[in-house]
């Protein structure tokens, strides 16, 4: 049966998936570690998606809600809720520094959720089930910190997703839906730790997901009135090997409906993982298609989606850029403690009371454009900055996130300090107007070209380190390829 798409109806809108560029080789993990742990050498395939020192949930999750505005042009979400485990700030309300980015309007209705891996597709869930006038976007972001030489760390990729639910034209509507709750430890972090203690990985899988997981996804097929024989695509996120192959066997899935977890070029995104690996089902599948989700952690959520003949917009990650340094990764992570000297030694303290005054600018890289003459300067000012014009009071916000932009000038510095360096930063000039001096970020060397096209990204421009603070502004990052 075919589901088409004449007529509104309240499903998935537009979902995205956002990886970092650089993505460490496990072989290199395992170089350092085998003296102590062979046993890695079974899970030292491939490559897994390292964030950089700028990046965080925050950042990726800015990343994620983006994308998923520019495949939904013109529309104005009225609720966003950001899930994670790893949350940069655990008193301050992280989503509404998203919000902030995505210029969404203060009345949005924004939240923060946490507590397990599966946490996201549960808040996706609720809003599939509760059908309302609002558009509402579900983003998860991970950005975990394994303990060395564990396998959490090679299995462990970072990384964001989201939905958009709302009314309209949808990619796909809900059939079904179960949920269960358990309290089945198989993995933990105390509050104020870093690393997760994980359990032993058989009894997980024989008595977590083969026994709890496919009871909710049985639950789920017989409410709706599904044989499990139906499912074109089975979405099962899971951090043990095959896991979600003996859960579809058990269930009496199809081998090739199974979709891939991505370890190979990724890895497991923690709460992000489960709509990541949705967002792959959704372009993969044909009109009409069944789509089975669900995601295991303190229990088990399950969905069941009926695929649109809408196509899906938006891009999709890109390849990204091998990594051979472990100690680089190490570093960004905050778990080594190099010699950067002097330089390094710094008291990034944030004026709170600044950063309020100057929000709009902080956070939507908010400049101005004049209205007598039509000027584009950054930042805003009472005054226009065309000698020829010099209007006061003429300036209109004018937002430079989205903008295009090319290199005009730009240095690579080996004497400022920066945790990846060079220092690197340039004149950018926007398209339409506005000339601003900006970091770069994700460059490579010999890449900065006058000329060069670029796009904004939102990263982390600094951190306090004795207050627990991490300033967030707007970078420059080459344009590669689809975005």
């Amino acid at each position: 049966m075919t589901t088409r798409s004449t007529h509104p109806a309240w499903g998935v809108l537009a979902s995205t998936r956002y990886l970092p560029r650089l993505r460490l080789e496990r072989s290199a993990m395992l170089a350092q570690h085998q003296w102590m742990a062979p046993g890695l050498r079974g899970l030292a395939k491939g490559r897994r998606s390292m964030a950089s020192w700028d990046e965080d949930g925050v950042t990726m999750a800015v990343e994620a809600g983006r994308r998923l505005l520019q495949a939904l042009p013109g529309t104005a979400p009225q609720e966003l809720t950001l899930a994670s485990t790893t949350l940069p700030f655990a008193d301050r309300l992280n989503a509404g520094v998203v919000a902030a980015a995505l210029g969404l309007p203060e009345q949005t209705a924004v939240r923060d959720v946490a507590g397990s891996t599966r946490c996201a597709l549960t808040e996706l869930a609720a809003a599939l089930r509760q059908p309302a006038a609002s558009t509402r976007l579900v983003l998860a972001s991970e950005r975990r910190v394994p303990r060395p030489a564990s396998a959490q760390e090679m299995i462990a990729g970072d990384g964001a997703a989201g939905i958009a639910v709302g009314q309209g034209h949808v990619l796909a509507t809900c059939v079904g839906a179960a949920s269960l709750h358990a309290d089945f430890v198989d993995h933990f972090r105390e509050t104020g730790r870093e690393h997760d203690y994980g359990w032993e990985e058989r009894w997980v899988r024989d008595e977590g997901y083969l026994k709890l997981a496919v009871t909710a996804f049985k639950r789920c097929l017989g409410d709706a009135g599904i044989a499990a024989a139906d499912i074109a695509h089975f979405v099962m996120p899971s951090p043990l090997p095959k896991a979600n192959e003996a859960v579809a066997r058990k269930l009496g899935v199809a081998p090739a409906a199974v979709v891939s977890t991505g370890h190979e070029d990724g890895g497991d995104l923690g709460s992000a993982q489960a709509l990541a690996m949705l967002d792959v089902a959704l372009r993969a599948a044909e009109p009409g298609a069944l789509i089975l989700v669900g995601a295991f952690s303190s229990g088990c959520d399950a969905l069941l989606l009926r695929r649109t003949d809408l196509p899906c917009a938006g891009p999709v990650p890109e390849p990204g850029k091998a990594e051979t340094s472990y100690l680089k990764y190490l570093s960004f992570t905050g778990q080594i403690e190099l010699e950067w000297g002097m330089r390094a030694e710094m008291d990034n303290k944030t004026a709170l009371t600044a950063a309020w005054r100057d929000r709009p600018r902080m956070a939507r890289f908010e400049g101005g454009r004049c209205a007598a003459c039509g000027t584009v300067q950054f930042p805003r000012s009472a005054l226009c900055v065309n000698p020829e014009c010099r209007a006061e009071g003429q300036q209109q916000p004018l937002s430079l996130a989205d903008t295009p932009a090319r290199v005009l000038s730009h240095t690579s510095d080996f004497l400022a300090y920066t945790p990846h360096p060079p220092f690197q930063f340039g004149h950018v000039d926007f398209e339409g107007g506005g000339r601003v001096l900006m970091e770069f970020a994700d460059t490579d060397a010999g890449e900065l070209q006058v000329g060069l096209p670029l796009r904004m990204v939102y990263r982390i421009k600094e951190f306090d380190r004795q207050r627990g603070f991490r300033r967030y502004f707007w970078k420059a990052t080459p344009v590669r390829g689809a975005l």
